[in-house]
């Protein structure tokens, strides 16, 4: 992916029940430029669209919050708001602020939920979808790993620790980078405070919601019917753990207008920077 400057503003919209929360927004080339939506994951944050936002922005205007409780935005005193409901609402809370009344909403995990749910309550808010590693069905065996570490991880003793933290989170999934590339990742996925100690930049309680949830994921099926005619690029690890390669299959069987992509060496999920993500995304969008 080409590199290009980085430009953005910073804002802080409060959300209906008075939490401040945070968001990137990268101006497009001009006033009336379309707007990309990006969303991030369950325990990411708005800095896991750094490569793709700068790339988009030359075309776009771009805009990445940071969804309660994870990077700037505020921490939620009641953590039984850490569902994808409440998401949402911030979420059309945050367009409603920047006179956003419609955008393509690019989504990774959790934030392709969301994309769809919005396609589904808000259809006409939504332009068009990029799902990144997240459909109607999600794997149980990727559910409980996610389970198994989010809002558990110790504080790291230093940056060294914390890649190697992510490297045991995240090397199945990402093979083959580099040192430097698994340095920047962690940095964008830990925060230091005022005292120098390192942590997972998002609420511990976001992973003790997710495991008191109930244990068998929803049926999604009826959404993504329900999303049919809305433009759709589904993005796959081919090793994900979370988006089979039958529930992928299902997924056009089911749409068959689904643009689709499958990434080698890429499990949960895609970093979309890889050339033939941005190639895809490109493209679609164009076409959008």
């Amino acid at each position: 992916m080409l590199r290009l400057p980085t430009s953005y503003t910073e804002t802080i919209w409060t959300s209906h029940d008075g939490l401040p929360l945070y968001s990137r927004v990268y101006e497009g080339p001009e006033s009336s430029a379309d707007t990309v939506l990006c969303l991030h994951g369950l325990t990411r944050n708005s800095r896991d669209f750094e490569d793709l936002a700068p790339h988009l922005q030359s075309r776009y205007r771009v805009i990445v919050p940071d969804v309660r409780g994870r990077g700037r935005s505020a921490r939620d005193p009641n953590p039984q708001n850490y569902q994808p409901a409440i998401y949402l609402q911030d979420i059309l809370g945050l367009m409603d602020s920047l006179g956003v009344a419609r955008a393509s909403v690019i989504g990774t995990s959790m934030g392709g939920l969301l994309a769809m749910m919005m396609g589904v309550g808000h259809r006409a808010r939504v332009a068009a979808m990029v799902l990144n590693d997240m459909g109607p069905e999600v794997d149980p065996n990727g559910l409980d790993r996610i389970k198994g570490y989010a809002g558990r991880l110790p504080p790291p003793k230093n940056w060294e620790d914390a890649i190697a933290q992510t490297h045991s989170m995240f090397g199945n999934a990402w093979p083959n980078l580099s040192a430097d590339r698994w340095a920047t990742l962690t940095r964008r996925a830990y925060r230091e405070n005022e005292n120098g100690v390192l942590a997972v930049d998002a609420d511990p309680m976001i992973g003790e919601v997710l495991r008191a949830a109930p244990a068998a994921a929803p049926n999604l099926w009826p959404f993504w019917k329900a999303l049919n005619g809305i433009p759709t690029l589904a993005i796959r690890g081919v090793q994900s753990d979370i988006l089979s390669a039958a529930t992928f299959a299902k997924m056009k069987a089911e749409n068959s207008e689904l643009k689709q992509l499958e990434v080698a060496q890429r499990g949960h999920a895609p970093l979309l920077d890889e050339p033939e993500c941005v190639a895809a995304i490109d493209a679609f969008l164009e076409r959008v």
